[in-house]
């Protein structure tokens, strides 16, 4: 209640018995990881309170980082209610070793922001090696752009994964990067929260590091967000958005308040962009979920610029019809057509067999797995009966069809002769494929680039 309105409303919308909070904002999500385009993103989670997305683009900037910002905005700009704050893919392309479909410097950050109100700044620095050594060939191209950031008061958001050492804390975070969504233990997130990085917490962490801090007795939560930050479109009808983070959040202990502030004037004031979404105030976007529960998040209507949005979890406006150029569809150059000869691993001369490198899902060994393989007409084979098998990279950007290929195991087709293929390979998105046959790999290769 906060007393009489003395002007005249033109629509009005009863809500007794309900109680209203601000539309929900994810501090940090790749929307890519949902494989849909924002405008149907907007129709899967604003049921869900989702009103506002501080979009990564890591993935489509290395696509193409020309038209990432109009990629971003185009769905807006045809009448979807979902406002994306665009925070420019740090990683693009994700190291210096690559060449993708986009390649950021200083004037490019620094002209997006002056240019486009709605974005934020730049996304999750991660590259600590070229932070950090002077020495390394990425160092000044990330440099420039934390500066560009900074030149035009945008938000740097930052990427601390294995960071968990006190000096390594205080030097990411003297280098200027603002947040952290990598965190793993409850112990490291306090650290990092006292050394003034706004923790983005993710499912895990809200269970590990929430109870730690109202076991700390922590009084001001105002440092904190909840993010999905990768979630599929499965996991999110499955659980939710943050209409499920901020019940977990409850759930562990936090203040009621507290949790719905991480979700809405927490990211709003760390993005920048609380003047216009976070709260339920003059000025700002008339984003309102009115809820039928509280603590339980149950969420009853949304309203979304205004307009009532959803109801009982059901989308209620048009998606609007986009006519996407050539720039979002036809992203995909390998120049030719590949062939099984592509895919062969040679043999030095006169071998019957070689010791071979061999890969594995998430193998992080520092010592080389590697194996015996036969050699029949000059050509490395793989081994079925061990499941060897062979993956491969395809450059999908510069038309030279250029191909990068190991032997394999762990992870792939045991059936002859099959192979599969995707383009979606984090973060520079070139063609994947795993495959028990040359032959088999071309094909898939050559459809994904048909497609």
């Amino acid at each position: 209640p906060t007393g009489g309105w003395t002007g005249k409303a033109t629509k009005t919308f009863d809500a007794s018995g309900l109680s209203a909070v601000p539309g929900f904002g994810e501090s940090h999500k790749h929307i890519e990881s949902t494989q849909l385009s924002p405008e149907y993103e907007a129709a899967l989670v604003i049921p869900m309170g989702n009103t506002w997305t501080s979009e990564g683009s890591h993935e489509f900037s290395n696509v193409n980082g020309e038209h990432a910002v109009d990629f971003w905005t185009m769905p807006e700009r045809h009448g979807s209610p979902l406002k994306i704050f665009t925070a420019l893919g740090s990683a693009t392309p994700p190291s210096a070793f690559e060449i993708g479909g986009g390649a950021y410097v200083y004037k490019d950050i620094v002209d997006s922001i002056r240019a486009n109100p709605s974005v934020q700044g730049l996304d999750e620095v991660m590259d600590w090696p070229a932070i950090s050594q002077p020495t390394h060939p990425g160092y000044q191209r990330i440099w420039e752009l934390m500066q560009a950031t900074r030149d035009t008061r945008g938000v740097i958001d930052g990427h601390a994964a294995g960071l968990t050492d006190p000096a390594r804390i205080n030097a990411f975070a003297a280098a200027g990067m603002e947040s952290d969504h990598e965190t793993r233990s409850a112990e490291e997130a306090w650290f990092k929260l006292q050394r003034g990085l706004f923790m983005q917490m993710r499912d895990d962490l809200i269970e590990r590091a929430l109870p730690y801090f109202v076991q700390k007795g922590l009084t001001n939560w105002s440092n904190i967000s909840l993010v999905t930050d990768d979630r599929n479109v499965a996991d999110t009808l499955k659980i939710g958005t943050m209409n499920h983070h901020i019940r977990l959040a409850i759930q562990m202990g936090v203040p009621t308040i507290a949790a719905y502030q991480m979700a809405t004037i927490n990211p709003a004031r760390h993005a920048h962009k609380d003047d216009i979404v976070g709260s339920i105030a003059p000025g700002r976007y008339a984003d309102v979920v009115l809820l039928s529960s509280v603590d339980d998040v149950g969420i009853k209507y949304v309203f979304a610029n205004g307009k009532l949005a959803a109801q009982d979890g059901k989308y209620l406006l048009p998606i609007p019809k986009i006519d996407w150029p050539e720039w979002a569809t036809d992203t995909i150059n390998i120049g030719r057509e590949v062939t099984a000869k592509d895919f062969e691993i040679r043999a030095p001369d006169g071998k019957t067999t070689v010791t071979a490198a061999l890969q594995a899902p998430m193998y992080r060994d520092p010592k080389q797995k590697t194996t015996t393989l036969s050699v029949v007409d000059g050509v490395v084979q793989n081994d079925l009966s061990r499941e060897i098998i062979k993956i491969a990279i395809v450059d999908r950007y510069t038309g030279k069809a250029n191909i990068g290929k190991m032997f394999w195991t762990g992870l792939g087709p045991k059936t002859p002769n099959s192979a599969v293929a995707s383009s979606i390979s984090h973060d520079l998105h070139n063609i994947i494929v795993v495959g028990s046959s040359d032959e088999a790999m071309a094909t898939a290769v050559n459809e994904v680039a048909r497609l």
